[in-house]
């Protein structure tokens, strides 16, 4: 049985040290800086937090914020299907019977976790009631404590959409 032996090519100092792709990397570097520098006022910048970005679309995902029914109610039955399809568990529900003599679930408590949510919009999928969505149109979270993440019922519901349509399209 033949073994047959292959020899690796012999580099160049020049290869093995990279100093063409370190020269081409450079050189592009150094061209964009340039670039950049010679005209200065053709770089797109705002002035963040002052001015706000004008480009947010409406498929933006924002906050969560929770829909009413057409009579003022929410919309949520507590059906735990956004917690479930939620893959970082940042969901939280407690459900209670509804007092208004309608034969559903309501939350009692409702809580999302905004340091746990990675605003995947899967909740927002899952949801049968169109009782939650992130087109508040909010893309900055900013808070000093902890707690302040800790977004409730109340808090959720008092957030409008930012593209209309403010009642929730579920039956």
């Amino acid at each position: 049985m033949g073994i047959k032996t292959v020899q690796r090519p012999q580099k160049s100092l020049k290869h093995s040290l990279y100093i063409s792709a370190l020269y081409g990397g450079l050189k592009t570097t150094i061209k964009k800086f340039t670039q950049n520098i010679s005209d200065i006022d053709s770089i797109p910048t705002i002035n963040y937090p002052e001015q706000q970005p004008s480009d947010i679309t409406s498929r933006y995902r924002g906050v969560h914020r929770l829909t009413k029914r057409a009579d003022d109610t929410i919309s949520c039955v507590a059906c735990f299907m956004c917690a479930t399809a939620c893959p970082s568990k940042c969901i939280f529900i407690e459900a209670t019977q509804r007092t208004d003599g309608v034969d559903e679930k309501m939350p009692r408590t409702f809580t999302i976790d905004m340091l746990e949510c990675v605003f995947c919009g899967y909740c927002v999928e899952a949801c049968p009631c169109d009782a939650i969505r992130m087109d508040s149109g909010i893309f900055t979270l900013i808070a000093k404590q902890r707690e302040d993440f800790l977004y409730d019922k109340e808090k959720l519901l008092s957030i409008k959409g930012a593209f209309g349509n403010e009642v929730s399209n579920a039956k």
